[in-house]
């Protein structure tokens, strides 16, 4: 993983952080993000939420959260390669995803719900890995795996230190 994106996300996460894993498991790469925020959650990291297909279910916890920030983990469709990342701010997500998604709300929607729902200054951004197939009962494809393993690392050291510096 690039020094860019552990900055970026260093950046966009300072402050209280809660963690949302978004998909679904039995969708190949769909499960990428309850994947990954169980092994934060593994690993001790705060604020961790497994989200599945529901993400808008946690919008009132979030609101009482006190949070600062908030970090939606999914497998995104975009240009590039299988295990590509992208990191994109709420803005961008309305943008690229108001109306097209595989859960009941589009990412753009839920990044608005939680934006607009909670106090002020809540910010939302999205780490989205490529996924490589979405077919039922696939898992995790090898390269969405090999991203999934770079990201935790990542992710594990930029929301510890957060959460170390915060105290």
């Amino acid at each position: 993983m690039s020094s860019d994106l552990r900055a970026d996300l260093a950046a966009k996460l300072s402050g209280r952080t809660c963690v949302l894993g978004i998909g679904e498991g039995q969708w190949g790469d769909d499960g990428l993000g309850v994947q990954l925020a169980r092994s934060l959650e593994d690993a001790g990291c705060p604020n961790v939420v497994l989200a599945g297909s529901t993400p808008e279910s946690w919008i009132g916890w979030i609101r009482r959260g006190g949070f600062e920030n908030v970090l939606l983990l999914d497998a995104l469709e975009f240009p590039g390669e299988p295990g590509s990342v992208v990191l994109l701010d709420s803005a961008e997500l309305r943008s690229r995803y108001p109306q097209v998604s595989t859960h009941k709300l589009t990412l753009g929607t839920l990044a608005r719900l939680i934006e607009d729902e909670g106090t002020t200054g809540v910010g939302v951004c999205c780490l989205g890995v490529k996924p490589a197939s979405l077919a039922q009962g696939a898992g995790l494809s090898e390269p969405v795996k090999a991203t999934l393993e770079l990201l935790k690392e990542l992710l594990i050291e930029v929301l510890k230190r957060e959460a170390t510096e915060g105290t």
